[in-house]
């Protein structure tokens, strides 16, 4: 039996195939769905769980070596929220980029994990080290 925190089974099989510099997306509730990569809907309600659950659960058996976020998520959000993000992500260097170029990534990435997140703007790309 595998012993992990993690108790999805989709989730880990997503994650078993993310290897060096492969990426992965955790995305809110209204994040596009692209048909060509797979994709493990988590979402329950609202905010159930978030983007920010989610990242914390992976990073304990996935350690990405960059993240990227749209450059729209400092805009528009607060203060707090943007700290919340960055204390998350602590350790790993992270660019912001234009939500449009930030999409046009998606399709690279191995999977994408859709969260209910409600919060704008909150998706994040991670690539493996």
């Amino acid at each position: 039996m595998l012993h992990t925190r993690i108790l999805n089974p989709l989730l880990l099989s997503l994650l078993a195939r993310v290897r060096h510099t492969n990426a992965l997306v955790i995305a809110d509730r209204g994040f596009p769905f692209w048909p060509q990569i797979e994709t493990v809907d988590i979402s329950l309600q609202d905010d159930i769980p978030t983007v920010l659950q989610v990242l914390t659960a992976v990073r304990q058996d996935f350690h990405p070596a960059q993240a990227v976020m749209a450059r729209e998520f400092l805009k528009h959000n607060s203060p707090a929220i943007r700290a919340q993000f960055a204390e998350a992500l602590e350790g790993i260097p992270t660019t912001h980029e234009a939500h449009v170029e930030f999409k046009q990534r998606v399709p690279g990435a191995i999977g994408l994990i859709r969260t209910g997140d409600t919060i704008q703007y909150a998706n994040l790309i991670l690539v493996s080290g």
